[in-house]
């Protein structure tokens, strides 16, 4: 990519060629076929996000099933609960999507950082978002808290996954046939969660002056202390990073705004007031909520609750009455505004990849047809949030899918911290984007994602290999393998095919500086010539 560096300019250019530059040829690249003359992408204004679509648009990922169920897995591992320094990766998201306002977030960013070997950054990327950009947590939650509602029982089986697939193709479905009514229903989902939210708040201030329905926990006469014994951390390293996974877990979503800048109106203005609105204003709903847990659930329940610390905190303050089974239900509901964020979020990025030629039928996945909205690419998502929904057997694969889901974008968010470091240090293009991360910021988000990144690896020092029903490798083994997949995938896409084939599928973006519509164009390039 080139960069139009002036201060508070884009970095990226207008026009835009993916894979060569096709109107530059060589004797090695020689034009054989137009495969297709062009697709256009725009989208009218009524179709794109204000200000409070962004905040909700980040705020509906970060509120999902999170703040209901994992602060009992923190607490297991660490013996108390804690926050995460979510400002440092937003600053640093920040920065870069000022610089660079379009739809892609990360894979933009790798690819004006890491230019060689070229797309090498962006295929690995590609594999963790494709693969493991799914959909699937979030679906499980909402037909497990469903079935609790109805039931009083939170289990993992095949009834709350087929709840989950409903869920999962009623997002898909709504945003592919009715991008505005979906995203109308997730700005009203967000306002309906973060009443959930102050709802349990204000209910943990009640229990906190002793309307509750069981004997005072004690968890604030000694609330920071580490306790040890049964359902309690005594991991070492290990325990510590995965709490810090289910923490990242739980405030995931700051980045899902810069995926669809491109449809945001006026995006740097945009971005720059509903990224730090919408963490600011979780991260306070997030802290008080742990206070009323802590102030209604012992510390002893908290460590083996598993996933119901919500169901737990509505039966010790309200009792086993239908108000407590109709609390559940509103729970699920915020999942549901979660999988709708995600699924659109998501799919603009499988689309960004599309248009880029990178994916086989590339056409497909990146077209806007029929309901001018990138329904192939939420088809794309919805694929592979059914597989993995569906294919672990029940039992402990709600925590895999947590750790599974989270644990490659350590890799990739180290990476994009460092190319951050890189730029602001680098002399030979001045990097002015009108947002500036400091150092110290970026160092943080740096090293916290590594540790996330190599910790994994790291035996647990009680040697419980097995502590969640599979060995502790497996999730970073998983993941790992996923990112290096894409690099497989690279090879493949830019050596093997081309030289069996004999030419290459050229992708040209062209963005209209009048009217801001995209321009792409596919052709068949030779790579060989006689």
């Amino acid at each position: 990519m080139g960069a139009d560096n002036s201060s508070n300019e884009e970095v990226a250019p207008k026009e835009v060629h993916v894979h060569d530059d096709s109107k530059t040829k060589t004797g090695d690249d020689v034009e054989v076929g137009e495969i297709k003359e062009e697709n256009k992408y725009a989208y009218d204004d009524s179709q794109k996000l204000g200000i409070t679509g962004a905040v909700f648009l980040i705020l509906n990922k970060m509120i999902g099933t999170g703040i209901f169920s994992t602060p009992s897995s923190i607490f297991a591992a660490t013996g108390s609960v804690g926050g995460f320094l979510t400002f440092c990766g937003l600053s640093v998201w920040l920065e870069f999507g000022l610089a660079i306002p379009r739809s892609g977030g990360e894979k933009n960013y790798l690819e004006y950082i890491y230019r060689h070997p070229k797309y090498l950054a962006t295929c690995m990327l590609a594999s963790q978002m494709i693969l493991l950009g799914f959909s699937s947590g979030n679906s499980l939650a909402f037909g497990r808290y469903i079935l609790y509602a109805a039931k009083g029982e939170l289990k993992d089986t095949y009834a709350a996954r087929g709840i989950g697939v409903a869920c999962a193709t009623f997002a898909v479905v709504l945003h592919a046939i009715a991008p505005k009514w979906g995203i109308r229903l997730f700005n009203v989902l967000g306002i309906f969660k973060v009443a959930v939210l102050i709802f349990i708040v204000f209910s943990g201030f009640a229990a906190l002056a002793g309307r509750r329905l069981v004997p005072d926990p004690g968890n604030f006469e000694n609330a920071f202390a580490i306790e040890s014994g049964e359902g309690y951390g005594g991991g070492g390293a290990y325990a510590y990073s995965n709490a810090l996974l289910n923490i990242v877990y739980s405030y995931k979503g700051w980045e899902n705004a810069n995926y669809v800048l491109s449809e945001i109106k006026n995006p740097k203005r945009t971005l720059t007031i509903a990224a730090p609105l919408a963490v600011g204003g979780v991260t306070i709903l997030y802290v008080l909520a742990n206070v009323a847990y802590f102030a209604a659930i012992p510390k002893s329940d908290l460590a083996t609750s598993e996933v119901i610390v919500a169901g737990l905190f509505f039966r010790n303050v309200f009792g086993d009455s239908a108000g407590a089974r109709t609390l559940p239900a509103f729970v699920a509901l915020s999942n549901l505004g979660n999988v709708l964020a995600v699924s659109f979020a998501h799919a603009r990025l499988n689309q960004e990849l599309g248009k880029e030629g990178l994916l086989p039928l590339s056409r497909v996945w990146g077209s806007n047809k029929p309901f001018n909205s990138p329904a192939a690419a939420l088809f794309l998502h919805w694929i592979v949030t059914i597989i993995v929904l569906l294919a672990p057997p029940p039992g402990p694969a709600y925590n895999f899918i947590v750790n599974l889901y989270t644990y490659p974008g350590a890799w990739i968010n180290s990476f994009v911290a460092a190319g951050l470091i890189y730029l602001q240090f680098q002399k030979k293009e001045p990097w002015n984007p009108g947002w500036r991360t400091f150092l110290p910021v970026t160092i943080i988000f740096l090293l916290c994602n590594a540790f996330l990144a190599i910790v994994p690896f790291i035996p647990p020092s009680d040697g419980d290999f097995w502590a969640d029903g599979y060995p502790y490798y497996v999730f970073p083994v998983v993941g790992v393998g996923v990112l290096l997949l894409g690099a497989v995938y690279w090879s493949l896409w830019t050596k093997f095919w081309p030289a069996v084939r004999g030419h290459k599928v050229v992708a040209e973006r062209i963005i209209d500086e009048t009217n801001g519509e995209e321009v792409i164009r596919y052709r068949k390039v030779k790579t060989h010539v006689a």
